[in-house]
């Protein structure tokens, strides 16, 4: 068994192909035949279904694990080349849209600066999608809602941001300071998708208070809720930093009664070493949200991120 079937099974599994995998790997697909029946004779059992070209139950066994043994082998390379004092390498940051929208921005504009050879891969997903992400290794890293679903990863939280209704600037309701549950049960909402935490912790305020809510239609991305909210299809509760400085001019946003801050996280596998490339993106972050004029209204800093990353530098000032 060697690197080059671990990449090529990879491919496969990726790119849907023999062919297409060979064309992301720069070769021929004979090439890739060879390497997937060599580590099938190694292993003991077909890992592709030569007649559909999916993948067998023990070829996804196979790319999972080899997903994570090119992780480790990446976070090798980074950890000894920041010996010298050099952070090099890939990170896959997995990030929640809401976050993604103030967060992705600030990284692209500082890590370049201080680490010019750390190059960074943005996968923007939901909560659940980063969770299998994280566990299955295509992502490095994730930001996400806490609590994370699953116990294979290992999370920390990173910031809590408060839930608002947004309404227009002109709506009746725009001047209230609070919006009462009974209001909130009377207005057509959109809501994310039942067994999300933001969604289940909603239900149950307003189930203790008797009240039921009937949403207009239900999606599984607060940032598509947030701009089908925007386009005037319904109203939506969103996490503060949904919104950039511009909304704020055209939408209030309202404290729901008894709705408690959102809390979002970094996580990891839960058996994953942290390489240096990893610790230099959860550097950035803590800079990042520690610092009041780099972070939307609403948005507070959770001091325990300081356990996985202790030895943030400040950033230099936002522009």
């Amino acid at each position: 068994m060697d690197l080059r079937q671990l990449h090529a099974i990879v491919a496969i599994a990726e790119h849907g192909s023999f062919s297409a995998a060979a064309d992301a790997l720069a070769t021929v697909q004979s090439n890739v035949s060879t390497h997937v029946k060599k580590l099938e004779q190694e292993i003991g059992i077909d890992l592709v279904d030569r007649a559909t070209g999916q993948l067998t139950e023990a070829g996804q066994l196979v790319v999972e694990r080899s997903r994570r043994v090119m992780v480790e082998l990446d976070a090798m390379k980074s950890d000894v080349t920041a010996l010298t004092h050099d952070v090099v390498g890939t990170v896959r940051l997995g990030i929640i849209g809401t976050a993604a929208r103030w967060l992705v921005p600030q990284l692209i504009e500082l890590a370049p600066e201080r680490y010019p050879l750390l190059h960074l891969v943005f996968v923007e997903s939901t909560t659940i999608g980063l969770d299998v992400q994280l566990a299955s290794g295509q992502v490095d890293l994730g930001v996400l809602g806490l609590p994370a679903a699953t116990t294979e990863l290992r999370t920390v939280p990173l910031f809590e941001e408060d839930l608002v209704l947004a309404l227009p600037r002109d709506h009746a309701m725009a001047g209230q300071k609070i919006i009462r549950l009974s209001e909130l049960a009377a207005l057509p909402l959109i809501l994310p998708l039942k067994g999300v935490a933001f969604r289940d912790e909603l239900d149950a305020v307003v189930a203790a208070h008797h009240l039921t809510l009937q949403p207009r239609a239900e999606a599984d991305s607060l940032r598509l809720i947030a701009s089908l909210s925007f386009e005037g299809s319904g109203f939506a509760i969103l996490p503060s930093g949904a919104l950039s400085r511009r909304r704020f001019q055209e939408w209030a946003l309202i404290p729901v009664e008894g709705l408690a801050p959102r809390i979002v996280g970094v996580a990891q596998r839960r058996r994953a070493l942290l390489s240096a490339s990893v610790r230099a993106v959860l550097e950035f972050l803590q800079g990042i949200v520690a610092d009041e004029t780099r972070v939307p209204w609403g948005v507070r800093p959770v001091p325990s991120l300081t356990e996985v990353a202790p030895s943030a530098r400040p950033l230099p000032a936002a522009g």
